[in-house]
């Protein structure tokens, strides 16, 4: 397998699920600005969509969309214990999130990535997320660790990338001492690490 990425972005938590299961896998960087690979290949060949992530499954098979992604590593590698059993009520707990993070809470950060955001957009923007961060730091208000069912999960992964991107973009998570708590734990998690290290992310 390779996971096609842009350090830091949203592939983040493709490849720390990748790291999780423990397969043997591979990474390379996209210039998503100019469509090229690390290794200089066109990178709508392998993805017309022209965005990360992509995974490479075999010669000519890529699965695209991240939570489609995160499902179809913890529901091929189902020891790994990173997805509720399909069927069940925490299963469509899960999916519930993952179409909430990549819908709302994902799409929220997007202006404060765009240089041509003027400051009142940032403000409105910066306004979005907090009303995003809100809510999370309601449901682990109860105490819990994970989001679904008290266990790791592909969820966890997602959001652990995209809250991270606070940092960026002048959003102070303190504010919300249990979503950071939850940030702290995902980040020292090995596989975590393994993923950041490799992204260059961290020393």
């Amino acid at each position: 397998m390779k996971l096609y990425y842009k350090p830091g972005a949203c592939p983040l938590a493709s490849h720390i699920v990748l790291q999780e299961v423990g397969q043997p896998f591979a990474i390379e960087a996209v210039d998503t600005g100019t469509g090229r690979t690390a290794s200089g290949e066109d990178f709508r060949r392998i993805n017309p969509k022209g965005y990360v992530p992509a995974l490479e499954l075999a010669e000519g098979v890529v699965l695209t969309e991240g939570a489609a992604i995160l499902q179809f590593l913890a529901d091929r590698w189902p020891e790994a214990g990173l997805a509720p059993q399909a069927g069940t009520l925490d299963r469509a707990r899960l999916q519930e999130l993952l179409h909430w993070i990549g819908s709302e809470l994902h799409k929220a950060f997007s202006p404060l990535f765009r240089e041509a955001t003027i400051a009142e957009g940032r403000q409105a923007a910066q306004a979005a997320v907090a009303q995003k961060f809100d809510l999370i730091e309601a449901d682990l208000a109860d105490g819990r660790e994970w989001l679904v069912a008290n266990r790791f999960s592909v969820a966890d992964a997602y959001l652990f990338t995209v809250a991270r991107w606070a940092g960026y973009c002048d959003i102070d998570l303190a504010l919300w001492p249990h979503l950071a708590g939850f940030v702290d734990r995902c980040a020292a998690r090995p596989a975590t690490q393994a993923a950041l290290r490799a992204e260059g992310l961290l020393q």
